[in-house]
């Protein structure tokens, strides 16, 4: 009886993470953000001293049909009424598994991507920066993996169409969420 029970919670426990062991989807990761922005993500201006870096960034598990990624940094929590878009990239190549740290500024991202316009108003990564006092803000960095090679949009395309595209043509996506405050 004992033997038996023992047998049926063992296979009760792998039947129960079985499915965490062995999931497979698109997973983003970051050597550079872990929770908290660092000196490194913060803007460099508005009142703020940071280096304005943009984070290394990795993903795996593409999902079959992936024809090419983008990649959004967004603040939910910005004092505009819709948010903050701190980065948009896309229309990178679909053999492409990493943005290495500061490649917004080094311009050394793989031929072909695009960096859309920050709410900064740039063309490159523009990190966080709350008002001072108004608490913690979110910073959702997101990878997608995309049914299109390009989405057909320009360097000036607003990052609320890019957005509406990137929901149109996304197979899977991955985000990781750091908070930051002054």
């Amino acid at each position: 009886m004992k033997s038996t029970l023992k047998n049926i919670l063992i296979i009760s426990c792998i039947a129960l993470f079985s499915n965490t062991l062995f999931a497979k989807g698109l997973t983003l990761s970051s050597t550079d953000m872990k929770g908290q922005m660092t000196e490194n993500q913060v803007f460099k201006g508005f009142g703020c001293q940071g280096k304005n870096i943009s984070p290394q960034l990795s993903w795996k598990n593409v999902p079959k049909g992936t024809k090419s990624f983008a990649i959004t940094m967004y603040d939910p929590d910005a004092p505009t009424g819709s948010g903050w878009w701190h980065w948009v990239v896309f229309d990178i190549p679909s053999n492409t598994n990493e943005l290495i740290s500061n490649a917004s500024k080094l311009n050394n991202l793989p031929k072909g991507t695009i960096q859309g316009k920050s709410d900064y108003g740039s063309n490159e990564f523009g990190g966080s920066c709350p008002p001072k006092g108004d608490g913690f803000h979110t910073y959702v960095t997101t990878v997608y993996a995309l049914d299109v090679k390009t989405l057909g949009l320009n360097k000036n395309t607003s990052s609320a169409v890019v957005g509406y595209m990137l929901n149109q043509h996304t197979v899977e996506k991955s985000s990781i969420v750091t908070y930051y405050q002054r």
